[in-house]
């Protein structure tokens, strides 16, 4: 995250050399600011029967699918925010997960933080964040997933080894 005021008393921050890294520092209270990415969760759903649950959110795109991603909160494992935003944007529960990958996705300035939730196929849950939820084998996946400026296409492309 780029700042370029104090969070703390709000002054304008001057850029300083902190090591080999460019960061800033607040003239006033004297707290640093590096430029580091968000941390993001990115979660591809998968039931007992193999299916993979996929959702549509119209601000990303009206005709393609994505995996389940979401901000990190603070005081919560990596796997407590998975779990967390599978449960919010879906209704189902996770009932484990595997780390497949992280990587750096530059036009937004995140590190995203790949797993895939295992959960028991439920009832989907209203959410005020997905416009459209629906469960897909994993041959069709490749016809529907998101993948221009996004990343749940190369999300799935790295789970696919994992699954059955």
């Amino acid at each position: 995250m780029f700042f370029k005021y104090c969070g703390e008393c709000g002054h304008k921050l001057d850029d300083i050399k902190c090591g080999d890294d460019n960061c800033r520092i607040c003239p006033s209270c004297k707290k640093i600011y590096g430029n580091n990415p968000l941390p993001v969760v990115e979660a591809l759903v998968v039931n007992e029967y193999n299916e993979i649950l996929l959702l549509k959110q119209n601000y990303i795109s009206n005709t393609k699918w994505t995996v389940v991603t979401g901000y990190m909160q603070d005081g919560e494992t990596i796997e407590e925010a998975v779990a967390r935003e599978v449960k919010e944007e879906t209704g189902q529960i996770v009932t484990n997960c595997k780390y497949i990958s992280s990587y750096y996705f530059a036009p937004k300035h995140l590190i995203m933080i790949g797993f895939i939730a295992y959960v028991k196929k439920e009832q989907f849950a209203d959410s005020a964040e997905v416009d459209d939820l629906k469960w897909y084998k994993i041959e069709e996946i490749d016809n529907v997933i998101a993948r221009e400026n996004n990343c749940s296409g190369m999300h799935f492309d790295m789970c696919k080894k994992y699954l059955c």
